[in-house]
């Protein structure tokens, strides 16, 4: 199938970032947030951001608005009836998600496809709250989603060829580089990543080294660009915590039961940089 508008729900970082890739690439786009007010700062985000590429010489001052006229926002979940694709990412809260894709399922025209971009959770649980599991597939966009080349194309045993290869073709339409994985918890990059971040908060717990020579250690000897501490800060604390307990609940290896000291932080809102504070002090100048 051929896709040309495509419906995100979602408000947050990714949702933004997946729109943008997608209006610059040429897709139609339809953000939806249940309030129109975070719907409409989303435009204001992309285009915020879209400004910036123009400064920075990234895209010319007629890309920016080309892909702004492709873009618009909406409270409506049947506004995304036209769509070719949906793309979720709302929170990764499995109950959350299943709930959404049974409404989407309703509102969304036959020929849709329907996508989640999880990082970590079950795509067939999803798939099978609709009447189209053939359908239902998962589309995981890393973050930023402009930037970040890699696309994972998640294929639960309900898929179809013809809906994996249009998710694949959406991918690489956005200019991405798609990677086919099965539907198992942390698909490649996750399930690779949290164990190695999980085991450097151990390092930390255990007095091995502190945690600014763990980021320097990695960075000057495996050359990496930022050190795991560093990126959790990045990811999240709370979002780094889920996936390793999504990957715990299906694998039950050690190495993915979080460290005590991640389960502390999240607890005591040290989240890292979205609430100003984690392994590291974002308050500071």
């Amino acid at each position: 199938m051929s896709i040309k508008r495509v419906g995100i729900v979602g408000s947050g970082i990714m949702g933004s970032g997946i729109a943008e890739a997608a209006a610059l690439a040429g897709f139609e786009v339809v953000i939806r947030s249940r309030a129109r007010s975070t719907a409409e700062a989303m435009i204001a985000s992309l285009e915020k951001s879209l400004a910036r590429k123009v400064e920075k010489g990234t895209a010319s001052a007629a890309e920016r608005d080309e892909a702004l006229a492709r873009v618009r926002a909406t409270s409506d979940l049947g506004d995304l009836g036209d769509a070719d694709l949906v793309i979720e990412s709302v929170a990764e809260d499995l109950a959350v998600k299943k709930h959404l894709f049974t409404e989407l399922d309703r509102v969304c025209a036959d020929h849709a496809i329907l996508a989640t971009n999880t990082s970590t959770l079950p795509v067939v649980e999803m798939a099978m709250e609709t009447a189209r599991p053939e359908s239902v597939c998962g589309i995981h966009f890393f973050n930023p989603a402009p930037v970040m080349s890699l696309v994972e194309i998640v294929r639960p045993i309900t898929a179809s060829d013809e809906t994996i290869e249009a998710a694949r073709a959406f991918a690489e339409g956005c200019g991405k580089s798609p990677v086919i994985v099965k539907d198992q918890a942390g698909f490649i990059v996750n399930a690779l990543l949290f164990p190695y971040l999980n085991n450097a908060v151990r390092l930390l717990e255990n007095q091995v080294a502190s945690m600014e020579d763990i980021d320097t250690a990695m960075m000057g000897g495996c050359g990496f660009p930022m050190g795991p501490f560093a990126l959790l800060d990045l990811v999240g604390l709370d979002t780094s915590l889920a996936i390793l307990e999504a990957l715990y609940a299906e694998q039950r290896d050690p190495n993915y039961a979080p460290a005590p000291t991640l389960r502390r932080m999240v607890a005591a809102e040290r989240l890292g940089r979205k609430s100003g504070r984690g392994f590291y002090d974002y308050h500071k100048g």
